[in-house]
């Protein structure tokens, strides 16, 4: 419904378009990344990195539009749930570019090395990555709660590749000492991808916030196993 002072649904609007926006350039990013890993692109792998400030500045654009709205409109019930929300959603979005930004460097690094075969794998990974960001935003921009919620469950298809592609390069590199450089930086590569699932996913949880007003609850079931090996899962990534 429209609200009777017109220019609260223009700024409404343009934090939405923000948001918008925002979500398509990181998608970009990500789909950048896993082509520059996919294809050994040097070049594109610089343009990820370069354009990552982009993200960053609808990211301020967003923050400081809602700052405003809270200021000025103090909006309450579903506007105050749209503001938080868009917020939130942001900081996620910037995270998930991040991510693809710091895939795309280390692919700078594989590329001076020779091709090992569990890139087959990341890639794999990094598809159900790019597909679960681009379903959680459009159901977030589309108002979708129960989209939102299938997309959760989701994560778990992606946590289950993410620990076979780890036990995949534990076995490589013990296979062949010669491969620890290269799949030391696919082991981080991976860990990247699947953080960004997981920001995908509390992406969902707050499309169901926003849409409903409620908090899901009910906990995740995360079979990343990574961690519980002792490798890797808790690894600091040092770039």
């Amino acid at each position: 419904m429209p609200h009777i002072v017109k220019s609260f649904d223009v700024e409404l609007g343009k934090l939405e378009e923000g948001l918008a926006r925002m979500g398509g350039m990181a998608e970009s990013q990500l789909t950048g990344a896993i082509q520059a890993l996919e294809g050994r692109d040097s070049e594109l792998a610089g343009r990820i990195m370069a354009d990552d400030d982009k993200v960053d500045g609808y990211e301020t654009f967003i923050n400081e539009q809602a700052i405003k709205l809270l200021a000025l409109r103090a909006p309450v019930a579903d506007d105050l749930r749209m503001v938080l929300a868009a917020l939130k959603v942001a900081g996620e979005i910037e995270r998930i570019a991040d991510l693809a930004a710091n895939a795309a460097k280390r692919s700078l690094v594989l590329n001076q090395l020779p091709l090992v075969a569990p890139m087959r794998s990341l890639i794999r990974l990094g598809r159900l990555a790019q597909i679960m960001v681009k379903d959680v935003l459009d159901a977030h921009l589309g108002h979708d709660a129960e989209r939102a919620l299938a997309l959760r469950d989701r994560d778990q298809e992606l946590d289950d590749v993410y620990s076979a592609l780890f036990r995949e390069i534990l076995t490589y590199m013990m296979e062949d000492p010669r491969t620890i450089t290269s799949c030391t930086h696919l082991m981080f590569i991976a860990k990247n991808l699947e953080r960004i699932g997981d920001h995908a996913t509390n992406i969902a949880e707050l499309t169901h916030y926003r849409v409903t007003g409620k908090t899901v609850l009910e906990a995740r079931t995360k079979r990343d196993v990574s961690s519980f090996i002792g490798v890797g899962g808790d690894l600091p990534d040092p770039g």
